[in-house]
């Protein structure tokens, strides 16, 4: 069966239609609410609630543009619109900090690990920092997103690097002191 008819008997409320585009897209929209998300378990119920909001607006895709694309920008949109309201994302400071270069090893660190790292992070400096950097969006896009300025887009950004960088630094320092010490696998 065909992705478009899929589509079709999906918007007819078609339960196995539905299920095959589940099962399609389950496993990248999976790792987009991991990406967006504070936890494996938060992730797990972005991802329902992402299917379930697919679902009850599939009737408005028009099939103009990347189906794929639309069901990404549904689940993302969804993510962030519960993190609007929470007051995290006003930052008052919005000092630009100066570019932060990452260098690390790459038989130290795994992606797993640098994942883990990224899911660690605050949430006002993981949004940014997934959104900017592993999705493309520009600051103005952001700032858009999550109703803030670009200012603080680009400080958040900035201020997730630092961040990253400092627990990838002390991870490569404890590495080098101690030979024992195991490697993120």
């Amino acid at each position: 069966m065909s992705l478009n008819q899929l589509i079709l008997d999906s918007q007819k409320n078609d339960r196995k239609a539905q299920e095959q585009l589940y099962r399609l897209y389950s496993p990248k929209l999976f790792g987009i609410c991991l990406k967006y998300s504070r936890n494996y378990a938060e992730a797990e119920d972005n991802l329902q609630d992402g299917f379930i909001l697919i679902f009850e607006k599939i009737n408005q895709f028009s099939f103009k543009g990347s189906f794929e694309g639309w069901i990404k920008r549904l689940v993302i949109n969804h993510i962030l619109q519960q993190y609007r309201s929470e007051t995290f994302l006003n930052l008052v400071d919005e000092n630009i900090a100066q570019e932060v270069e990452i260098e690390f090893d790459e038989d130290d660190i795994t992606i797993e690990y640098l994942m883990s790292l990224i899911q660690e992070l605050p949430n006002r400096y993981r949004l940014v920092f997934n959104l900017y950097v592993l999705d493309g969006y520009s600051h103005q896009e952001i700032a858009e997103m999550l109703e803030i300025s670009t200012g603080t887009s680009k400080s958040n950004l900035a201020r997730a690097k630092m961040n990253l960088k400092e627990k990838i630094e002390n991870r490569t320092d404890k590495n080098s002191k101690n030979t024992n010490f195991p490697k993120a696998k």
